[in-house]
C-alpha cells in the first residue's frame, strides 16, 4: 500500500482497483432483454447472414462486450417481446423489460433504460451509464438561402421604401430653404464693384438631389451649406445616415452567410402556451410518467394536454415519433441523447430550449440480483477509463449534417455578393448612356441658330453680363445640363400657357 520512510513521511503507492468477479457471474451467460433504438440496440443492414449476437450493433452491443471481457462471462441478447420498456398495469404487473425482469425471464435489461424512483421499487439498476434529461424535438423551416441580392436583406422593403421617399424628402427641402434663404446666394465676382446683382446658388435641382447622396455615402460632397437653415438639414440628414448605415452594417454580415432558421416555439412555456402544435412522447415511456407526477404548472398544464389529447398524441417508438415530427407539426418530448443524435442525422430537426430535468441511463436487473455490484464496479471501471465515451463519440457522430464551424470557416461566393456587381454593371451602362446623351444634347444646342424656338432648344439665359473697369468681360459660371433642362421645362410650361 505505501512505504514509510524515516523523516516521518508516508508515500503511497498508486494502484488501480481490480475488479473481483464472484464465482457465480464468472463464466456465466446472462439473458439480456432489450429494445431496437437507434443507436442503442440496431439490427445490422445484412442481420440475416448472422446468428446470435452477431446481429446486433450499436451503444449498448459494444458497452455488452466490455463488460463482458471485465466479468470474464458471456451475454445472449433477446428483443423484449411487446416492444416496450416497462410501464405499470392496473392490475399490479408490469409491461416491457421490467416485466421480464420481475419474472425472471431475463437477467439483465440493457437499452436506453431510465432510472426512476417507479421502477426501483420492483428492480435494482446499475450505477447509471450515461446522464441525460428531458429535451424538445422540433422541426425547423429554413429561410431562403443567401442570393444575389441578399445584400438588401438587412432591412425591408418597407425600409427601403421610406429611406427612398426620405431622401427625397430632404433634397426637396434643401433645395426650398437654399432658395429662400438669403444666405446661399452669393456673389461668385466680389471683386467686380457695382454689380452686385449678379447673384448664384449652389443648390440647384441637381445640386439638391446630389448632396443628400454623397453624406449617404458617406463620401461628402463639394458643396458646402453656408445659411442656418440649411446646416440644419444637412446635420439632421447625416444623423439619420449615420444610424442607418450602422445598424445596416451591424446586420449585413448574418445576413450575407447565415440560412436563417424559422421556428415558432423557443421554450417549454412557449410550447404550453399554443395549441396549435401538438407535442406528445412514447407511451407509457419515463418521459410520460415525468409529466404525469410532475409538480411544476407548466409540466402540469402540458399533461393535462397530451391526457386531454390520448393516444393521438402519443407514439410507440422513437422513430414513429420522429418520422411524427419530419411530417406535421408535431414536437416530440424525449431524452436529451437521442435528441443529439437524430439532430446530426436530419438537418431540418433542431433542440428546443434546454433540459426539463436530469437523470441516467442504468442496467436493469431483477431486484435483488448478485451481479449487481460486480457490474456496478465494472460500469465505473469503463467511465474512469474514457471508455463510455469513446463509445458514445463512435455512434454519436459522423452524420450527415455539417458543423457550426465549418459554415463559419467558408467565404463569400458569388451566390452572396452577386448582386453588388450587377448594381456597378447597371450603373455603369446608365452613365455611360448619360454621357452620350449629354454629348448629343450639347451637339445640337452648339448647332442651332439663335433664330430657333425657346422651346426647340432653349439659350442658355445670364443674368446681364457686368463689365469690368478695364472693359473686359469677367469669366461667368457655366450653367450646368441640369439648369438647361430645367430652363428648357420652365420654357416648355410657358409656351404652353401661352405666355
Amino acid at each position: 500500500i505505501g512505504i514509510w520512510y524515516s523523516n516521518n513521511t508516508l508515500a503511497m503507492n498508486a494502484t488501480s482497483l481490480d475488479i473481483n468477479v464472484s464465482e457465480t457471474l464468472a463464466n456465466k451467460t446472462l439473458i439480456v432483454t432489450t429494445i431496437l433504438e437507434s443507436p442503442y440496440v440496431m439490427r445490422k443492414g445484412n442481420y440475416q447472414e448472422y446468428q446470435g449476437n452477431d446481429q446486433y450493433e450499436g451503444f449498448c452491443v459494444d458497452m455488452l462486450r466490455e463488460l463482458a471481457d471485465i466479468l470474464k462471462c458471456s451475454f445472449r441478447i433477446k428483443l423484449v417481446d411487446d416492444g416496450l420498456y416497462g410501464a405499470p398495469e392496473p392490475n399490479g404487473s408490469w409491461t416491457g423489460m421490467v416485466g421480464e425482469l420481475i419474472n425472471r425471464k431475463a437477467d439483465l435489461a440493457v437499452a436506453g433504460f431510465t432510472i426512476t424512483s417507479e421502477r426501483e421499487k420492483v428492480i435494482d439498476f446499475s450505477k447509471p451509464f450515461m446522464t441525460l434529461g428531458i429535451s424538445i424535438l422540433y422541426r425547423v423551416h429554413l429561410g431562403r438561402k443567401p442570393g444575389y441580392f441578399s445584400f438588401l436583406d438587412p432591412f425591408s422593403p418597407a425600409v427601403w421604401l421610406f429611406m427612398l421617399l426620405a431622401y427625397l424628402a430632404v433634397s426637396c427641402v434643401l433645395f426650398l430653404a437654399a432658395r429662400l434663404s438669403p444666405y446661399e446666394w452669393y456673389n461668385p465676382h466680389p471683386c467686380l464693384q457695382g454689380h452686385k446683382d449678379m447673384l448664384e446658388n449652389q443648390y440647384t435641382l441637381g445640386n439638391s438631389l446630389w448632396f443628400p447622396v454623397g453624406g449617404f455615402m458617406q463620401q461628402g460632397s463639394e458643396i458646402m451649406p453656408r445659411a442656418l437653415s440649411t446646416r440644419c438639414v444637412s446635420g439632421v440628414w447625416w444623423m439619420f445616415t449615420l444610424i442607418i448605415i450602422s445598424s445596416y452594417t451591424a446586420n449585413l454580415a448574418a445576413f450575407l452567410t447565415v440560412q436563417r432558421m424559422e421556428v415558432p416555439i423557443e421554450s417549454p412555456d412557449d410550447l404550453a402556451d399554443q395549441t396549435n402544435i401538438e407535442y406528445g412522447t412514447i407511451h407509457g415511456g419515463s418521459t410520460m410518467t415525468f409529466f404525469m407526477n410532475s409538480r411544476y404548472q407548466t409540466y402540469q398544464r402540458m399533461w393535462n394536454y397530451m391526457h386531454s389529447k390520448q393516444p393521438s398524441v402519443f407514439v410507440k417508438s422513437t422513430e414513429e415519433g420522429i418520422a411524427r415530427v419530419v411530417n406535421s407539426k408535431y414536437a416530440f418530448l424525449l431524452e436529451s441523447t437521442m435528441n443529439e443524435y437524430y439532430r446530426k442525422l436530419n438537418c431540418n430537426l433542431t433542440q428546443i430550449g434546454g433540459l426539463l430535468d436530469t437523470k441516467g441511463y442504468g442496467i436493469g436487473m431483477p431486484l435483488g440480483s448478485p451481479f449487481r455490484e460486480e457490474i456496478t464496479m465494472a460500469i465505473l471501471h469503463l467511465q474512469e477509463n474514457n471508455r463510455l465515451e469513446i463509445l458514445k463519440r463512435r455512434w454519436w457522430e459522423g452524420g450527415q449534417c455539417p458543423k457550426e464551424e465549418d459554415h463559419r470557416a467558408k467565404g463569400l461566393g458569388m451566390e452572396n455578393i452577386g448582386g453588388i456587381f450587377v448594381v456597378l454593371i447597371c450603373g455603369l451602362i446608365i452613365a455611360v448612356f448619360v454621357a452620350i446623351m449629354e454629348f448629343v444634347w450639347s451637339t445640337r444646342c452648339s448647332s442651332e441658330t439663335d433664330e430657333v424656338r425657346p422651346h426647340s432648344c432653349p439659350r442658355q439665359h445670364h443674368r446681364p453680363t457686368p463689365v469690368g473697369p478695364h472693359g473686359n468681360t469677367p469669366t461667368l459660371t457655366p450653367l450646368t445640363c441640369c439648369d438647361v433642362v430645367w430652363t428648357y421645362l420652365l420654357a416648355c410650361y410657358s409656351t404652353s400657357v401661352g405666355v
